[in-house]
């Protein structure tokens, strides 16, 4: 039997973290059932024909924005064959909100209490037995990052599923909203047979003014005149709007069941004042920009500078050796010198370059998942939500802004979360111009190359050029293309927590994994195909100097737009070229081009190509260009169309191309 399960929580609930423990880290993009939407999904490791998928965090079903409205098209329509509820158990109380609405979708479920570990060092009693009979599902006490209770989670969730056990039709309502729920559920009964959804929860949606419920069931006019007067007998009769009715009535059911499950001692929780004296410094009014400047240079100090680096150069090390091992084996065969070069001077030398740097990755994504796991990051959003406002954006767009430091292609999609269109678009547009991992490649040779006692300080340095940029184009949009005010901003901030060792090695494991297989496929055929077009000319005859190639005519063709930058050289311009396929392209391109055999070769090929001022300009130009085609594409599809993604893409080219002249000729007056 072949069972779906669906993972849903609230944000900073777990759900990340569970989803990991269930699957081992193994997951894939696919899509879920009937729904449109691409989705996180794996199997259940030790559990054949048993999958789950990873649903966004969310707060509420009620909710209207693109990856919210998702998620619940997933769970009405993808219909899975069982729901795991996991539940923040430290913040039960608000939690349980959406628990009362998953209830509604008549869909088997299991309720996970996360973090028990954490509700029993604070002195609080749950009585899980008389939670489980109160909501009539079962409930299982788990802690997801120390991998405790689990095997019963997914016993429970698979035996729920198996035996079609469904939460029972409790009426949680009363008074006035009990009236206007039951007259609708009369009204609406064949509409919502017809169409296949739980009438309980088209009745609630109905109460709440849910317009896609009201189309998805094709009611008539005189029946949407009918719920209207009901709705607004109720509002006249509670003196309140129908969305606070609704929560009003949750909300008393909720803190009713607290009362008779929850059991703790006076005051507040360890971890809530903990973080309160965390907050009261991380969080100050006047000191936390300065303090997230300071973490992320320290963060970039350690991984450039002192682990990243030291790391970065045994690798290197390894890699040359195994590349002067292969190219001796190579001529001990006598190899024709085509299959030869091809293999040393493309493949190696090309790979190679862009390998040497995987240990800067993986420590980078290390840091920053410390500072995820930790529920650091979220506290940047809510500090950075004011700054953001001024920009015509709110604190909801930095979270995709942030995910943009690792892959611009993930960040355009984490838009959808954006509750309107024009705080979607205009983030999108924003994104490219955060410094994504696929650059790092390009810094960490550079600087390393042209400022070896000054590299945390560039690296900064090129990262807030990036925000800065940002920032002056959310300026210009805000009173331009998209003038409006942003939709306001809504977060819970999660306790500080001991990241998890487990979670932040796969959470690092990803990017890495990523990393890896980009080398191996996007970066191993573009130096193949640089090779053969810097190998031979137009007659396709093998060339004695690159030059007469037909990757040199490219070049020379492209040079003169770079000219003015201060890199008019054909191999510069060819390999911002190719970096339009893959950002760390234009390392392994300048490492065929010069026919550099190892990373301190490149190094010293470099010198004949740049100065320090234009190796500067050049990374502020790959900074700001388009990221890649990848992210074009994503562009394309989030924005719906192909001449979207050209703006865009000639927008960010013009904006790199006129900061990189300012800064040449600013440079050139300075120096």
């Amino acid at each position: 039997m072949n069972i779906k399960i669906a993972l849903v929580g609230n944000p900073s609930s777990g759900l990340t973290t569970l989803f990991n423990q269930m699957t081992g880290g193994i997951q894939h993009s696919g899509y879920f059932s009937t729904a449109k939407t691409a989705t996180k999904e794996g199997p259940v490791k030790k559990h054949k024909g048993v999958s789950v998928i990873e649903l966004p965090g969310l707060y509420s079903l009620s909710s209207y924005s693109k990856e919210d409205l998702s998620t619940r098209d997933i769970l009405v329509n993808g219909r899975p064959d069982v729901i795991i509820n996991i539940v923040d158990a430290t913040s039960i109380e608000r939690n349980l909100y959406l628990t009362l609405q998953l209830m509604e979708l008549d869909i088997p479920m299991v309720l996970a209490l996360n973090m028990m570990d954490e509700v029993r060092n604070n002195g609080v009693a749950i009585d899980l037995a008389r939670l489980g009979e109160e909501l009539t599902i079962p409930v299982v006490p788990i802690s997801a990052s120390k991998n405790e209770g689990i095997h019963d989670l997914i016993h429970s969730a698979i035996s729920t599923a198996h035996h079609n056990i469904r939460p029972q039709k409790i009426d949680f309502c009363s008074g006035y909203v009990h009236t206007a729920i039951h007259s609708i559920s009369h009204l609406i009964e064949e509409n919502a047979a017809q169409v296949q959804l739980p009438i309980r929860f088209c009745s609630t949606k109905l109460v709440e003014g849910d317009e896609l419920i009201m189309d998805e069931l094709k009611l008539p006019e005189p029946e949407r005149d009918i719920i209207c007067h009901i709705v607004e007998d109720m509002e006249t009769h509670l003196e309140t709007d129908r969305e606070a009715a609704m929560a009003d009535m949750r909300y008393a059911f909720i803190e009713n069941l607290a009362k008779k499950t929850i059991f703790k001692e006076a005051g507040m929780t360890k971890e809530h004042l903990r973080s309160l004296k965390i907050d009261a410094v991380l969080t100050h009014k006047y000191f936390a920009l300065p303090i997230f400047f300071g973490i992320m240079f320290l963060v970039f100090w350690l991984t450039f500078a002192v682990v990243g680096a030291f790391l970065s150069d045994v690798f290197s090390y390894g890699i040359d050796y195994f590349t002067g091992f292969v190219d001796g084996l190579l001529s001990q065969a006598s190899v024709s010198d085509a299959l030869h070069s091809l293999i040393i001077d493309g493949v190696f030398a090309g790979v190679g370059s862009v390998l040497s740097f995987l240990p800067i990755i993986a420590v980078l994504f290390f840091f920053l998942s410390i500072l995820e796991d930790s529920g650091y990051m979220p506290r940047v959003a809510f500090v950075m939500d004011r700054l953001l406002r001024h920009l015509g954006l709110s604190g909801r767009s930095i979270v995709p802004m942030l995910i943009g430091f690792g892959c611009s292609v993930p960040a355009i999609m984490a838009t959808r979360s954006l509750p309107s269109q024009r705080d979607r678009y205009m983030t999108t547009i924003l994104i490219p111009f955060m410094s994504c991992s696929a650059k790092l490649p390009i810094y960490a040779m550079f600087t390393s190359v042209f400022f070896p006692d000054y590299e945390a300080f560039v690296l900064i340095g090129l990262y807030i050029t990036g925000i800065l940029i940002s920032i002056l184009s959310a300026l210009l949009f805000k009173n331009t293309l998209f003038s409006g005010n942003p939709v306001p901003f809504v977060l819970v901030l999660p306790h500080y927590r001991i990241p998890a060792a487990k979670s932040v090695g796969l959470r690092m494991w990803e990017n890495v994994k990523g990393f890896i297989k980009k080398a191996f496929t996007v970066i191993f055929i573009a130096t193949i195909v640089i090779w053969v077009l810097q190998s031979f000319d137009l007659g396709l005859n093998m060339v004695h100097s690159s030059d007469d190639s037909m990757l040199a005519s490219l070049g020379k063709w492209a040079a003169p737009f770079f000219a003015p930058l201060g890199f008019g050289d054909w191999r510069a311009a060819t390999a911002l070229i190719t970096g339009l396929s893959a950002k760390e392209a234009v390392v392994s391109t300048l490492a065929v081009l010069t026919g550099a055999p190892d990373t301190a070769a490149l190094g010293m090929m470099l010198h004949t190509i740049f100065t320090p001022l234009t190796a500067f300009v050049f990374l502020c130009f790959c900074l700001l260009y388009v990221p890649c085609i990848a992210t074009l594409t994503a562009i394309r599809r989030e924005m719906g169309g192909t001449m979207a993604a050209v703006l865009v893409a000639f927008f960010q080219i013009a904006v790199a191309w006129i900061v990189s002249f300012m800064i040449y000729q600013i440079g050139s007056l300075l120096f």
